[in-house]
């Protein structure tokens, strides 16, 4: 994943916490062919290798066909082993090294650093090709704490590392950070969505 060349935030997509492969397919196909996406995170929250395994070589598969990169969340092993293009690691800097190590300079390696600016700085000094910070919205997830406005703010102003805002995104949220972050991390906010092409339209638009 790359830093964006131009001035408006690109999409970075996450995929549900569960799905059925042969179902989800066609969606996200529909989604890629709708609307341009930088890379798709494949975030089930599955530990079952034939679980993940075969949402792997279904995602990948509509990914690649379209140049989109896709990564894992967590699962190093399985991102070599099914083609994946990198992963994103949910533990801060921690581990982000040894993940270089494994995968190569190629991969993409990412890091989710929640609302900690010190995370943020170690990851990138690890070398992770993005940090996200989140939540950016309310949600029962975690302990509750939000990545503030201020954080990407300053983040945007002193380092180079692209940033990523994740977390129950709204369009008015999109809208207020849309100046300071790089990507929007967007998943269960349109796949619970009727029309989840529409309702990622909706927040792409908001950018504007």
């Amino acid at each position: 994943m790359s830093e964006p060349q131009s001035e408006l935030p690109q999409i970075y997509l996450l995929t549900p916490t569960a799905f059925e492969p042969d179902d989800f397919a066609p969606k996200l196909a529909a989604v890629l062919d709708a609307h341009e996406v930088a890379c798709v995170r494949l975030a089930l929250a599955s530990k079952d290798e034939y679980v993940l395994g075969k949402a792997a070589d279904a995602c990948r598969e509509v990914c690649h066909a379209r140049d989109v990169a896709i990564v894992i969340e967590s699962h190093v092993a399985l991102a070599e082993r099914h083609g994946l293009d990198g992963v994103h690691l949910t533990d801060g800097a921690r581990s982000i090294r040894k993940v270089r190590k494994t995968l190569g300079d190629d991969a993409i390696v990412g890091s989710f650093c929640g609302a900690s600016r010190h995370d943020g700085m170690t990851a990138g000094e690890a070398g992770a090709d993005y940090v996200a910070f989140g939540p950016v919205g309310d949600t029962d997830l975690g302990d509750g704490t939000k990545a503030p406005r201020d954080l990407f703010d300053w983040w945007s102003a002193m380092i180079e590392v692209p940033v990523v805002a994740e977390g129950a995104l709204s369009v008015e949220i999109v809208k207020e950070l849309t100046p300071v972050t790089d990507f929007f991390a967007v998943g269960e906010e349109i796949w619970g969505a009727e029309d989840p092409v529409a309702a990622l339209g909706d927040l792409i638009a908001a950018m504007g």
